[in-house]
């Protein structure tokens, strides 16, 4: 039996998602699938952190109308035929990151037509907007487009929204001794939720590798302790 191939494009601004995919990658590799992982680069600088209340009001408007952060190319690999392709990156105002979205608009044709396309965002927790966004400039490319992985910062909100705005500012609002680390006390993904996104990667590529069809399964919105992995399960219709 040929072994299944993967190829994992992603953007990661402030290494959250690379977190995750670093515990996916490992339960790919676990099943003897193979993985590709293209690290999407810019042209230009994108400081993190942003470094004032500004400078994060500016950037949090210009994402909001999906501003793109041109890329650099992506390897020749990338073109070649993949089982599946997990398009990796966080949530900026309800949207696709900009680097994700200058990538479709150069590549996605070459890179996503017949393609299987499984979504994996990292986010404070708005999602859908930024997957049925997603999806719909995927499916202009030719691309089947499968449920997203989703993964939500875990600290709950309203502490959530205000300290990711904090930290893009240049504060450090889960340091010190101040009240405001009682309710937030870590930026970003947890340690268990590495050990999840593993144990996916684990099941994705059994399934895989046995010749499973992804279609037939839904992933946990969002992703948690106790239910870490995909159900299998008919679903009443296309998403």
């Amino acid at each position: 039996m040929n072994n299944k191939r993967i190829l994992i494009l992603s953007y990661s601004y402030s290494s959250q998602t690379r977190n995750l995919l670093n515990g996916l990658i490992e339960g790919l590799r676990e099943t003897e699938t193979e993985v590709h992982w293209e690290q999407l680069s810019l042209h230009g600088e994108l400081r993190f952190p942003v470094g004032s209340i500004a400078a994060t009001v500016i950037m949090m408007v210009q994402t909001f109308f999906r501003k793109r952060y041109p890329v650099h190319p992506v390897s020749p690999v990338c073109f070649e035929p993949w089982d599946l392709v997990i398009l990796a990156g966080p949530t900026w105002s309800y949207s696709p990151s900009g680097p994700v979205l200058s990538l479709i608009d150069r590549d996605g044709k070459k890179l996503f037509a017949g393609k299987m396309i499984l979504p994996f965002i990292s986010c404070r927790g708005y999602w859908r907007v930024h997957y049925f966004g997603l999806k719909r400039l995927l499916r202009r490319c030719g691309a089947h487009v499968l449920p997203p992985i989703v993964f939500f910062h875990p600290t709950p909100e309203p502490w959530r929204t205000i300290g990711v705005f904090l930290k893009l500012a240049g504060r450090a609002p889960e340091a010190g001794t101040s009240w405001f680390r009682r309710f937030y006390p870590k930026y970003g993904h947890s340690r268990q939720q590495i050990e999840e996104s593993r144990m996916l990667g684990l099941k994705l590529g059994q399934v895989m590798q046995a010749g499973g069809s992804l279609d037939q399964f839904v992933f946990p919105i969002p992703i948690q302790a106790e239910d870490a992995g995909m159900t299998e399960t008919r679903r009443p219709g296309k998403m």
